[in-house]
């Protein structure tokens, strides 16, 4: 009999910026990893790495620790042009992906990252997307029962305040993957084909760039046809005046930032006084703002609009959206509460997946397959802008019925809600 090797997953963090300050806390938590060094260009951060992590391993450059032996996998949090060469870097030195969202910056890139994987024998996890979370799961899991009969459409709608947030040089430049349209559209198109099965047919949309003061798109809107038939729209603001949150009864008015701040900070944007680097700097790994953003102490909070914003899932028989613990089921019976074991803030089953794959063997849902045909939406988004013409796709897959099975989402409560 074969045994199974349960021992945690020896993990490395290629760039220690602010999508890391996000994932070191679950990594911290999962029993399943074990976080054994980090890698970033900058001195500062690495010194700060190593402080918190004393007997973590600590690299001046990618290269460096994908060479470690020790090393089995490493998460890629680097700027987005990076995601590519360093994903097949690590690839050929043996080691498991876990890439952030966006996966590349094109399609070519997605495909040499696929093929450097599958070469080597190595797992690919397309991760960083909101489409892990357990509501989403939770709709795929009661669309898939057929329980509210046929799917006819997912549609999202998010308002932010993701383009005040404080940004370095290459995520102000599109050519190097910054901008709403490739760092947010991942959230929104990945949980909507999870919903919907997959394959997406076709894809009309636009975005708008409407603040002088930042040079990327901070509004897009797109509407998506499957082959199935059923229709998604997607759809992201990002400039802050309004947020999301307000619109539920138990949401706010505020994000990272009260609405009297986000006035201020655009109007030191357009003052240039704006001290964003070290803002930026902050949010990095002991700074001030990643303690009070990424690693507050709390329990399980109530689920609030954010960078996915409100998902709204139309069947034959009934509607779903999110609710504060799990999610609202409408149907002709009347309004249930479905109460989940969910904490929003809590974000590692990237890890479970990235686990379960290397060592026992499961499949690897997000694929990197899976977060190619992802980016392929977010770039027709684009292209549509440019040429006003409805793209045709190409690079679509299903979500295997068996990811529901290995994944699926516990409700722990049904309650009749008196509307």
């Amino acid at each position: 009999m074969t045994s199974v090797d349960t021992k945690p997953l020896k993990l490395g963090v290629i760039g220690i910026g602010v999508g890391a300050a996000e994932m070191l806390p679950p990594m911290e938590r999962a029993p399943y990893i074990d976080l054994f060094a980090g890698a970033d260009v900058n001195p500062d951060v690495r010194e700060r790495f190593q402080a918190r992590y004393e007997e973590a391993r600590v690299y001046d450059s990618a290269e460096a620790l994908c060479k470690d032996p020790d090393v089995e996998a490493v998460w890629i949090s680097t700027p987005n042009r990076f995601h590519g060469p360093m994903t097949v870097m690590a690839a050929n030195h043996g080691k498991h992906v876990v890439v952030e969202k966006p996966m590349a910056l094109d399609i070519r890139q997605a495909e040499e990252m696929v093929e450097a994987c599958d070469r080597n024998g190595v797992k690919l996890v397309a991760g960083h997307t909101q489409s892990f979370m357990p509501h989403i799961r939770l709709m795929r899991q009661i669309v898939a029962s057929g329980e509210m009969g046929a799917l006819g459409a997912v549609n999202a709608i998010a308002y932010t305040d993701w383009v005040i947030r404080p940004r370095t040089a290459d995520e102000l430049d599109p050519d190097q993957g910054g901008g709403l349209v490739y760092r947010q559209t991942p959230h929104q198109i990945d949980s909507i084909r999870l919903i919907a099965g997959g394959k997406v047919r076709s894809v009309r949309g636009s975005y708008g760039q409407w603040m002088k003061y930042r040079s990327i798109p901070g509004y897009y809107a797109a509407f998506l046809e499957f082959e199935s038939g059923v229709t998604g729209v997607a759809i992201h603001n990002g400039y802050g005046y309004f947020v999301a949150s307000e619109l539920v009864p138990w949401g706010d008015a505020n994000t990272r930032y009260t609405p009297s701040e986000r006035n201020e900070i655009r109007k030191s944007m357009a003052a240039g006084t704006r001290p964003e680097d070290a803002e930026k700097l902050s949010l990095r790994i002991g700074g001030e703002a990643e303690s009070a953003i990424f690693r507050r102490e709390h329990g399980p909070e109530k689920w609030k609009p954010n960078d996915l914003g409100i998902v709204i899932v139309s069947c034959e028989f009934g509607e779903l959206r999110q609710g504060p613990d799990g999610l609202y089921k409408y149907t002709d019976d009347g309004l249930t509460e479905l109460i989940v074991d969910s904490d929003p803030l809590h974000r590692d089953q990237e890890l479970e997946e990235l686990f379960n794959a290397v060592r026992l063997g499961k499949p690897v849902f997000h694929s990197g397959a899976w977060g190619m045909a992802t980016l392929e939406v977010g770039l027709a988004i684009t292209e549509h802008t440019k040429t006003g013409k409805d793209v045709e796709l190409t690079h679509q897959i299903e979500m295997p019925k068996e990811y529901g099975e290995e994944y699926g989402v516990e409700i722990l409560e049904e309650r009749k809600v008196d509307h």
